[in-house]
């Protein structure tokens, strides 16, 4: 009979499942987006988007009679959470606007880099010569992506590139929040977030409100179904999960989206975007499977971190 699963392993296998399916959504959601935005101001997306989700994740909260906005201890870092997804849900619907859908869902990919490096800065987790090495191969592939100095340039990566900053630092803050902030309450100020953020970019874009036909109102219902499901899955995945086992399971979000581009949009990436993504998942995977090892070699330890 094979040993069970100690603690950690069952929770990073349940983060991991959730993981992937958080990237799907994802993936549809990018796409839906995308498709949106290009007749809808890209603020009144995020708007709509925003109060969706808030509505349904604040409904399920309070049946279950959780607080939306909790007070106490540690509950700063919450609301630091709910800023940081503000700004990064600006970031990723201008670079879904201006960035073909291949080119931002590859580019999007320097998040596990930024993650595992953030885990090694932040949270203490070490991160040895080897994968500081996977990291900086890694870091080259997106250099050969947005090709900075050149004339295939496009300054609206950088939008997408800052996305990856604020996401690793979004999840990087959800490994710190305390146990008793419920999921939901987590998940539906993300949301919330968006409410804020969506008229604050049509401000600043000089955009007014555009009544939704009836099909952009599915297409608008449809990418919430999707964005719900896809967050939820994350934030309960990032609160059981090692950030650094997590990683890899990111680069799921490139595939989906790409066959979208590809087979809906008919786009087609260069071959120095495909290079740089190569180089970009191989770099991830070496940093997991290092990882893997390392922690084979910690079973015996009496502690178990990051648990």
């Amino acid at each position: 009979m094979a040993p069970p699963l100690d603690l950690c392993a069952m929770n990073n296998l349940h983060s991991i499942l959730l993981m992937t399916f958080s990237m799907f959504c994802f993936g549809v959601e990018d796409f839906m987006i995308k498709h949106m935005a290009a007749s809808l101001p890209p603020g009144q997306v995020l708007l709509m988007l925003g109060f969706g989700g808030a509505v349904i994740f604040a409904a399920i909260a309070k049946a279950r009679g959780q607080a939306l906005f909790p007070t106490g201890a540690g509950t700063g870092m919450l609301y630091l959470r709910s800023a940081l997804e503000g700004m990064l849900a600006i970031c990723m619907v201008l670079g879904l606007w201006l960035v073909p859908l291949s080119v931002f869902a590859t580019v999007l990919q320097t998040s596990p880099l930024m993650l595992t490096m953030g885990a090694a800065l932040f949270l203490g987790e070490t991160v040895g010569w080897r994968r500081w090495a996977a990291i900086s191969v890694g870091f080259f592939g997106i250099l050969l992506i947005i090709r900075p100095g050149t004339t295939g340039f496009d300054p609206a990566t950088l939008l997408v590139l800052a996305a990856t900053v604020l996401i690793s630092a979004r999840d990087l803050i959800s490994r710190r929040l305390p146990k008793s902030v419920p999921s939901l309450t987590v998940a539906f100020q993300g949301f919330a977030a968006l409410v804020i953020s969506g008229p604050l970019l049509m401000l600043v874009m000089g955009t007014a409100l555009v009544p939704a036909t009836a099909g952009q109102t599915a297409g608008m219902a449809t990418t919430v179904l999707f964005g719900v499901m896809g967050y939820f899955a994350i934030v309960v995945s990032t609160r059981i999960g090692d950030a650094v086992a997590l990683a890899p399971f990111r680069y799921t979000r490139m595939v989906f989206a790409l066959i979208l581009g590809i087979v809906i949009l008919g786009e087609r990436p260069e071959m120095l975007t495909y290079l740089g993504a190569g180089l970009i998942i191989a770099s991830g995977l070496y940093t997991y499977l290092r990882e893997r090892r390392i922690a084979m070699q910690m079973t015996e330890a009496p502690l178990q971190p990051n648990c």
